[in-house]
């Protein structure tokens, strides 16, 4: 464990955004270049056949050390933040004994991370955690995950008396963005199943996550000078409102937990002549994520209707889906994680996912990967933290896991 908080704040030194704007994969040369230090880093614990392949995906081996038959797992993190906010020049500070007061994360800034705004703090109480100085995001998300699974592999190495089976590992590019997964090579990995280590919460386990869809919409304006406007000037930026507010007003993240979908305006850009928008769709359920779908087309054509064949162009595409389906028929790899967590003193809960992560598709690609904890929280903003004793426990599971499954 000594090495496991020196690597985690090596690699949030790596800026890593991913970038939805690119057409390369990976998206920025950046997530190339941590993953070519991550490749030398597995090969100096022990696993001589890392590599990284063209497109940035890192993949590496720990051969099994029994002699029968038993499942290959593989352990899975993604090496990218999100395009959110800057991942760069991370400068985290370490809380001892955190007393569940408010954090000053910048004093001349008056930047606090308060207690009731983030009342999940409280569940690292007398923990040591890690937090941002308030200019950038720590990096918890993912590269928790990824010291975590090196860690444990390192332990794995250097105490052979743990007997386990084939241990795959793979570190993914451009997951903030939706692509994890684009070129992953499912035959070179090779597992069973798969644990992505990407959760939040101590105890957390995953395996039920949203269906998704992006919608990308282009508003055409007709631009008149104001004072000669009249019936002739078509504002996009007005019509972009008026589409907004066709959609549900409640059902926005703001306004919605749990088993709710949303509707999400991600970014807005325009003038009179053009505004573009961009909107997630999500929801757990298949039909109505279908009529969410649905609800968004009656609403362009709609718009269509009121101002003209074209002013309205929308380019509707799903993402991933609710792996739900591809996990409940093999029960026992959550099983398998709660037996383990329990073995490492952690209390397990099931909960969805209100997102996505490279499991949810991969389970779909034939690799079923339910999530599990990392101990990082308020993700992919300058609130972030990540609990060092929840990082501690989330290498006993992972060294659990694998060797439980070799039993």
């Amino acid at each position: 464990m000594d090495n496991l908080v020196k690597r985690f704040l090596k690699y949030v030194s790596f800026d890593t955004q991913s970038d939805e704007n690119s057409e390369t994969c990976p998206s920025t040369r950046k997530q190339y270049d941590f993953g070519e230090y991550l490749v030398e880093e597995l090969r100096e614990i022990g696993l001589s056949d890392a590599e990284i392949d063209q497109n940035g995906y890192v993949y590496a081996t720990l051969e099994g050390n029994v002699d029968k038959n038993v499942p290959v797992i593989g352990f899975i993190a993604h090496m990218d933040t999100s395009p959110d906010m800057t991942g760069a020049k991370v400068k985290p500070r370490i809380i001892e004994n955190y007393d569940g007061n408010d954090i000053v994360l910048d004093s001349d800034k008056n930047i606090v991370m308060s207690v009731k705004t983030f009342p999940n703090m409280l569940t690292v109480k007398g923990h040591d955690i890690i937090v941002t100085d308030g200019a950038t995001l720590l990096g918890a998300d993912d590269k928790a995950g990824i010291a975590e699974i090196v860690t444990a592999v390192e332990y794995l190495i250097k105490h052979p008396e743990i007997r386990h089976g084939t241990i795959k590992i793979a570190f993914t590019p451009d997951e903030e963005i939706g692509r994890g997964v684009d070129l992953f090579n499912v035959d070179k990995f090779g597992a069973d199943f798969a644990y992505t280590v990407d959760g939040d919460i101590e105890g957390r386990i995953e395996y039920e996550n949203f269906n998704a869809a992006s919608a990308k919409i282009t508003i055409n304006g007709v631009n008149v000078h104001p004072g000669s406007s009249k019936n002739k000037m078509k504002n996009s930026l007005l019509i972009a409102m008026e589409l907004n507010g066709m959609l549900p007003p409640a059902e926005t993240p703001s306004h919605t937990e749990n088993y709710e979908g949303f509707f999400h305006l991600n970014s807005m850009e325009g003038t009179v002549e053009k505004t573009n928008l961009s909107y997630i769709i999500r929801d757990h359920d298949k039909t109505r994520f279908e009529k969410r779908k649905e609800l968004m087309e009656k609403t362009v054509d709609f718009l269509n209707y009121k101002y003209g064949c074209g002013t309205v162009v929308l380019e509707l595409k799903d993402q991933y889906y609710n792996m739900k389906e591809k996990i409940e028929p093999v029960m026992h790899i959550i099983d398998l994680a709660r037996e383990a967590m329990e073995q490492a003193g952690v209390k397990p809960f099931v909960s969805p996912i209100r997102g996505g992560t490279d499991g949810a598709r991969l389970s779909f690609m034939g690799i079923p990967a339910p999530n599990i904890f990392t101990g990082g929280q308020n993700y992919h903003g300058k609130f972030e933290f990540v609990s060092i004793n929840s990082m501690k426990k989330a290498v006993e599971v992972i060294v659990k896991i694998a060797e439980n499954a070799a039993k």
